[in-house]
């Protein structure tokens, strides 16, 4: 399976100090064990700030990062080896583990957090933290403070200056490296075959969670351990709800299934987005507007590489869906005149795609002063146009009614343009149809 290296999560580490003021300190915890029920926890997932920096995938622990410290400028705080507690929950790093294998200078129980970081942070003008997002450490770090500020009358120093860590490491997590888009290319390969196993399995009477089973299963099989997000697996009607989750319905003759779904390996997610017919045929009316949602997205792409900004791929997506309505008889009027007044919004009411990267919907600004971001190379986004016809929609003819269609790849801006990562699915009325016909005939 392919992995972040570790000699990479070292540079990210340097990068990231490189960029604190003289005399500082970062501090950053891991993610807490998110109980599901009563004594059952949720699989447990590294906080994504935590996993860029470390690799390291245990709970209880908290990054220090102190740039120019002579005994070692990455500390980490972890669990210590505990036989008791390996045999019910697994082996831990523990300290040297911290040290040997995920590159830590050095390593300390966190049991003596409380004993030996606040004289880690004494001293240090400026702390980095990631303040506001976890309010149970912020309160953990005031008390670290606050034990340095009772002894200031002895000659202790406080920090004078609280930063909030995202705006130096959100910014470059932005960025992907080599590495990087190479992990995010086989979370996208793996998602592919999931989406392609599961436009085989598709037949009518079948309940949408069965085509759910079919994703779990190749993402499962394709080593991921878990999907980016929850799966959306949309038939008729509910193709129109944007972010379904029910996934009970039965599928039914003559419906569109739209599925939402993309499974994460190594902490990097894809977000892959089709739209098939349950029966493998589309209808006149279902083809008119995938095809309009598949133009759409073809231009978007072209709008994507260095120097576009942000709202290019947006703007694209909207001009085309607009005209396209118009020609269809599902809008009226003059194309500009109806992109002026956002008449696409009663069809098309999200944007054409957001950051993507360790977390689905990633981090990194969309604007920055008050601009769209130019794009540059190396950072990574979903392209997601769509066509949502509400079932109840007294303006448009019945024929229309209930159809919903979403089309969403993952791209990586190149020198040149962009790659998309996720080619690997079949996305032209042709190329479904054939797919599903040549399943139906293996299958008989």
């Amino acid at each position: 399976m392919i992995h972040i290296p570790k000699s990479e999560y070292s540079r990210r580490r340097k990068a990231l100090m490189a960029q604190m003021v003289p005399n500082s300190i970062a501090i950053l915890p891991a993610a807490a064990v998110a109980i599901r029920n009563r004594d059952v926890e949720h699989v447990y997932r590294q906080d994504s700030d935590f996993q860029y920096l470390s690799g390291f995938p245990e709970p209880q622990a908290v990054i220090v990062l102190m740039p120019g410290r002579e005994h070692g400028e990455y500390v980490l705080f972890c669990r210590e080896r505990n036989a008791e507690r390996e045999l019910w929950d697994g082996l831990r790093a523990g300290q040297e583990g911290a040290i040997r294998d995920f590159g830590a200078d050095d390593a300390f129980p966190i049991t003596d957090i409380d004993d030996i970081l606040p004289g880690l942070i004494e001293g240090r003008d400026r702390v980095y933290s990631a303040m506001g997002s976890n309010p149970e450490f912020d309160r953990h770090l005031m008390d670290w403070i606050n034990v340095i500020r009772s002894k200031a009358h002895l000659g202790a120093q406080p920090p004078n200056e609280f930063v909030a860590l995202d705006h130096l490491l959100h910014d470059m997590r932005l960025y992907k490296s080599a590495a990087e888009v190479k992990v995010m290319r086989e979370a996208a390969r793996i998602s592919a075959q999931a989406h392609i196993r599961a436009m085989q399995a598709s037949r009518a009477g079948l309940h949408e969670f069965s085509l759910e089973a079919e994703l779990d299963y190749a993402f499962r099989k394709g080593g991921a351990k878990m999907p980016a997000y929850g799966s959306i697996v949309a038939s008729g009607r509910n193709s129109c709800i944007l972010h379904y989750q029910q996934n009970d319905a039965v599928l039914k003759d003559g419906d569109l299934v739209l599925i939402d779904a993309g499974c994460e390996i190594d902490c990097y997610a894809s977000d892959i987005t089709r739209t098939w017919p349950v029966n493998g045929k589309y209808s006149p009316e279902q083809r008119a507007i995938y095809e309009l949602v598949l133009a759409a997205q073809e231009a978007a792409f072209a709008e994507i590489a260095p120097d576009k900004h942000w709202n290019q791929a947006h703007e694209a997506t909207v001009r085309v869906i607009t005209a396209g309505l118009v020609t269809l008889g599902l809008l009226h009027g003059e194309v500009d005149e109806l992109i002026a007044r956002e008449a696409h919004k009663a069809f098309y009411m999200h944007r054409a795609g957001h950051w993507l990267g360790m977390d689905v919907h990633d981090v990194g600004e969309y604007k920055v002063g008050g601009e769209w971001r130019v794009l540059e190379v190396g950072m990574a986004l979903t392209v997601e146009p769509g066509i949502y016809i509400a079932p109840d929609n007294q303006n448009v003819a019945k024929k229309w009614r209930g159809i919903g269609v979403r089309i969403e790849d993952d791209v990586v801006v190149t020198k040149t343009g962009c790659e998309i990562l996720s080619h690997g699915v079949p996305k032209t009325v042709a190329e479904i149809e054939a797919l599903m016909a040549a399943a139906r005939t293996q299958a008989a």
